[in-house]
């Protein structure tokens, strides 16, 4: 005797599919007008899109933001929060709204902040803006170091 599942049987993945489908319709409708990212798309997205890994020294956070003006930038670091702001001007021109067919590349003002793992020497931090990538070192705090501890033999 077969046993029933509801999650697997084909009517409730048809069902489930179908309602996917509706839902994927429907909801580039109302993008813009609940838009809660700076990027469009389905749900909230944070901007810029960051790469975040460490050494021993320091913390390193790569921010791709191509488009963005770099005089813009402004970073700080509060405790364990580093915090990016920018902006990414509008395209150029008198170009109307409904002149439009697709705006998938938004612009405007951008605030991220990212927890950090360690405390960093915040008076030590530098940036470099390459290639539409926003370079950022972060030296880690004397504290936040590995430290080496010999082990005495009695």
């Amino acid at each position: 005797m077969a046993r029933w599942d509801p999650y697997n049987s084909s009517g409730m993945e048809t069902l489930r599919s179908e309602i996917a489908q509706a839902f994927d319709r429907a909801g580039p409708q109302f993008a813009p007008m609940f838009r809660t990212a700076f990027l469009p798309g389905r749900g909230a997205r944070e901007y810029p899109l960051i790469n975040l890994y460490d050494d021993q020294n320091s913390i390193y956070v790569e921010a791709l933001a191509p488009g963005a003006d770099p005089a813009s930038f402004n970073i700080s670091v509060a405790g364990e929060t580093l915090t990016l702001s920018g902006e990414k001007p509008r395209v150029q021109g008198e170009i109307k709204p409904e002149a439009f067919h697709r705006e998938e590349r938004a612009a405007g003002k951008f605030v991220r902040s990212i927890e950090l793992p360690v405390d960093v020497d915040g008076n030590n931090v530098t940036a470099q803006y390459k290639n539409g990538l926003l370079l950022i070192n972060l030296p880690k705090s004397e504290k936040a170091k590995p430290r080496q501890i010999n082990v005495q033999v009695a």
